[in-house]
């Protein structure tokens, strides 16, 4: 994991863009591209100062890795660290055709009678969950997501090759969630079952968000 995962991985868990995150540390959009990209082999040590501030995280840290810290302001040797309240978000649950909709319609609005599903990961305001249906994401080993499976998604975080996405296909409006990956320099939508194919993701495809969370509904274990 270099310098540009670890910005990436306390970025998201904050449900912030890249854009967001330049916003916060007073940088341009494309410098914290390079870096999260990892185009920028060697960044400047001023930007990683800036983003460790806004990212609450040691400069240190993002650097060099290692275990994850706590938050710089509970760093503080002189203090007691006391337990975190864990803090739970409620998302509603929609239906693939909903998924199907430009982003711009899914809003709270519009499914405030869905089931809500709660979550400890900050999706974003727009935020949604899925629930899987059928096999193309099932996997006999590594990661697998099972029919029934509830996937969380975030339509504002722009994901990056190897994550998990849902995207739709702008003509008829088909939903799909998969893999996104890169392959001599092209993006694809791959399923985690083989016997499906994958898809290249042309000026058909949109991506609709990124896949930050996921839970086996809890009916499964009421059985």
């Amino acid at each position: 994991m270099h310098i540009g995962d670890r910005v990436f991985s306390e970025m998201t868990a904050r449900g912030w863009s890249e854009g967001e995150l330049a916003r916060q540390a007073g940088l341009k959009q494309p410098t914290v591209h390079r870096i999260i990209s990892g185009e920028s082999k060697s960044p400047r040590r001023e930007n990683i100062e800036k983003i460790a501030k806004v990212l609450r995280v040691p400069s240190k840290w993002l650097w060099d890795g290692g275990p994850r810290p706590d938050l710089i302001d509970q760093f503080d040797a002189n203090v007691e660290m006391t337990l975190q309240p864990t803090r739970s978000f409620l998302y509603p649950e929609i239906s693939w055709v909903q998924a199907g909709s430009a982003k711009e319609a899914v809003e709270m609005s519009n499914v405030a009678l869905c089931p809500q599903h709660s979550s400890d990961v900050w999706a974003g305001e727009n935020a949604f969950w899925l629930r899987v249906v059928g096999s193309s994401m099932t996997s006999s080993s590594g990661s697998s997501f099972p029919e029934g499976f509830l996937i969380l998604v975030a339509p504002d975080i722009e994901p990056r090759p190897g994550q998990y996405v849902v995207a739709r296909m702008t003509d008829t409006n088909e939903a799909t969630f998969k893999q996104l990956v890169r392959d001599a320099g092209d993006l694809y939508l791959k399923p985690l079952n083989s016997s499906y194919p994958t898809k290249l993701v042309d000026d058909t495809w949109e991506i609709v968000g990124t896949v930050v969370d996921g839970k086996m509904p809890k009916s499964v274990f009421m059985m």
